[in-house]
């Protein structure tokens, strides 16, 4: 009876010990164009999960979309997501887990993501509208007192694809954290009738709070490769981070 009592407060230990900061949902799901560099998300997201010891699961079955097993995650992740990817009962458990105090982070294509769902279409800030070609660009920082911004000089080099965003302001509590220069790259392209020209004041990256939850968006991670670079990887650990926790900004 000593024995299983010792061999009891040892498991216990080792399972509180062993608990992590925070719990992920990292959602990848696509009803439109599917992006070859969700892999290489995943695998990078779980390495991150192994680096900064924190849980994930990884889904792309929309039934769990529902209030009981929503209710074990800080944040959703939307990752490449595309188009119509939650029913209306999804949707309002989506809803309700935001405006419980949670978090959201979207990942590139997110934007490109429920265009029909007007508070999604707050949630994320901006939507997708057309892109050029993948290209190298100056990358403006705007703001650099949120967390994974601290390790970015002013201005750098990065290649992307750089989406051009629809000119409806779905929000206007927006924090821009990156903005792309688009005098160091050719923005304009047109796929039939639909143009882009670019938008002069050209925001990459953001965040918001909202509806009682935290909203974080990265319009980088079009490229698998990007996946494993570590600026990149602390640009999207900061938004998860401060998505999941509330934490890291100076006041």
């Amino acid at each position: 009876m000593k024995n299983l009592i010792i061999l009891f407060v040892f498991v216990f230990a080792m399972q509180t010990s062993a608990q992590n900061q925070f719990n992920v949902l990292l959602f990848t799901k696509t009803a439109g164009w599917h992006h070859k560099s969700i892999n290489e998300g995943v695998t990078a997201m779980r390495a991150m999960a192994e680096r900064h010891s924190f849980d994930m699961q990884w889904h792309e079955d929309a039934t769990r979309f529902n209030d009981d097993f929503l209710e074990q995650f800080d944040v959703i992740i939307f990752l490449n997501t595309t188009e119509d990817i939650l029913n209306e009962e999804q949707q309002a458990a989506f809803k309700r887990f935001i405006q419980s105090g949670k978090g959201f982070v979207g990942v590139h294509s997110a934007s490109d993501t429920e265009y029909d769902w007007p508070w999604y279409n707050q949630l994320i800030g901006k939507m997708f509208h057309i892109h050029p070609l993948e290209q190298s660009a100056m990358v403006d920082v705007v703001d650099t007192n949120f967390p994974g911004m601290e390790i970015f000089p002013k201005r750098f080099l990065w290649t992307d694809e750089w989406y051009e965003f629809l000119p409806e302001e779905y929000s206007k509590n927006l924090n821009i954290l990156l903005s792309v220069d688009e005098e160091s790259y050719d923005p304009e392209v047109q796929w039939g009738e639909k143009i882009g020209k670019g938008m002069g004041d050209h925001p990459i990256s953001w965040y918001q709070y909202f509806d009682n939850g935290r909203s974080f968006y990265t319009g980088l991670g079009h490229i698998a490769e990007i996946y494993k670079d570590p600026w990149f990887l602390h640009h999207l650990y900061g938004g998860i981070y401060w998505a999941a926790t509330g934490n890291g900004i100076k006041k």
